[in-house]
């Protein structure tokens, strides 16, 4: 099976590679779009600003390329938000893969609550083949100050200020706010979740 991370200036890449290695998958990292275009299974990860990301997505057409894939597709973190229809974070338009679906600022009215989100949260309402084997309430760890609000797409919530989504699927497309490559034994089966869809 050929797993391709793709390459762009949103870090966190060499975690996700180690994470793949201990369930025993090697992945290439590439902004090849032809590499990118010939895998069977693509991460799209991110950790940064999502105006920054978008406009080099935009730059080296990474953009429409990723829009047009149909073999199974796994944003992480800003990943998933960049495949949302819009962020909040510098006013950016992102994807449109989950169509009308907004990335909204955590705000916290009275400093209750720290932003970013830093830290173990739950995840319940799982329904996808993403979360076989995956208790409901498992911890997964997450690192957020923007968050993709509730819809028809959500495939789990999670509750930091507001019951939020914290995946999202939509055809070939899956997204995860949390960090599967962090989240110990939970992650780990969810990204075999994924190379197994």
């Amino acid at each position: 099976m050929k797993v391709v991370i793709i390459k762009y200036n949103a870090g966190n890449i060499q975690s996700v590679l180690f994470a793949l290695e201990r369930i025993g998958m090697q992945a290439i990292v590439t902004d090849n779009t032809e590499e990118i275009r010939t895998a069977d299974k693509i991460i799209f990860p991110g950790v940064g600003e999502a105006s920054t990301a978008m406009n080099y997505l935009r730059e080296r057409k990474l953009d429409e390329l990723i829009v047009s894939l149909k073999q199974p597709v796994l944003g992480i973190c800003l990943g998933m938000q960049l495949l949302c229809s819009h962020s909040e974070e510098g006013d950016t338009t992102c994807l449109n893969v989950f169509e009308k679906v907004s990335v909204k600022k955590f705000i916290s009215g009275n400093n209750e609550f720290k932003i970013p989100q830093i830290g173990w949260n739950t995840i319940s309402s799982l329904h996808s083949k993403l979360f076989n084997k995956v208790a409901e309430q498992s911890y997964c760890y997450f690192v957020h100050g923007y968050y993709a609000e509730e819809n028809n797409l959500t495939i789990a919530k999670t509750d930091y200020i507001q019951p939020y989504s914290s995946a999202l699927s939509f055809e070939n497309f899956y997204g995860v706010q949390f960090h599967p490559e962090k989240s110990a034994i939970v992650g780990e089966q969810i990204l075999k979740n994924f190379l197994d869809l």
